[in-house]
């Protein structure tokens, strides 16, 4: 299984979480405060909603693809140094209230890129403080 991820921050959390509610047809798979991800079937999708400055406009944070297992992000990251891309692995790593490895690139816009896979759920949200979780 592999599905691109598209991570928002969102000035309205809940509004937010009714409106892809009823645009993808699926409840969250997962809620914490100032968090939700829908897994959707249909497209293949991973979005995750983190919540942002009240009053502000909604903006991309990150990008991803969920992989099923380490090895993939493995072989996702022999693959990515091999093509020349500059790479930086996280293992054992706390984000996004999941237990996760990932590798990060850098798309030619700047735009962070995750290859990653969710090892298991954890009641953290890594990196909360600074405002970023994930990126």
């Amino acid at each position: 299984m592999s599905r691109v991820q598209l991570a928002l921050r969102v000035s309205d959390l809940e509004g937010s979480v009714a409106f892809y509610s009823k645009l993808f047809g699926v409840e969250p798979a997962k809620r914490r405060p100032g968090y939700a991800n829908f897994a959707v079937e249909n497209p293949p999708l991973k979005l995750v909603l983190l919540e942002g400055e009240a009053g502000r406009p909604t903006v991309m944070d990150h990008l991803g693809v969920e992989v099923a297992s380490t090895d993939e992000v493995t072989a996702a990251t022999g693959r990515l140094t091999g093509a020349g891309l500059i790479t930086l692995e996280e293992n054992d790593t706390e984000c996004c209230y999941a237990l996760q490895d990932k590798v990060w690139v850098r798309g030619p816009g700047d735009e962070p890129w995750e290859v990653y896979t969710v090892k298991a759920d954890s009641p953290q949200r890594e990196k909360a403080a600074e405002g970023a979780c994930c990126s």
